[in-house]
């Protein structure tokens, strides 16, 4: 992927909390970073789950062995 800017126009709130995380030493870049990979694990967690409501009645012990 090559490198590119991304604009971002924070809200007031947003404006905040970045000033906020500032303070602990985080940047502003690396503060969205760690945002968008929490989202991505939300995400997976969100697959995860349905995974697990999907398979929930599924006995692997009806299953034949795979050797």
């Amino acid at each position: 992927m090559s490198q590119s800017t991304i604009g971002f126009r924070p809200t007031a709130e947003e404006r905040r909390i970045l000033q906020q995380i500032a303070r602990t030493g985080m940047s502003t870049s690396d503060a969205l970073r760690r945002g968008l990979h929490l989202v991505a694990h939300e995400q997976w967690l969100d697959q995860t789950r349905s995974d697990a409501e999907r398979l929930r009645d599924e006995n692997l012990d009806d299953e034949p062995d795979a050797w």
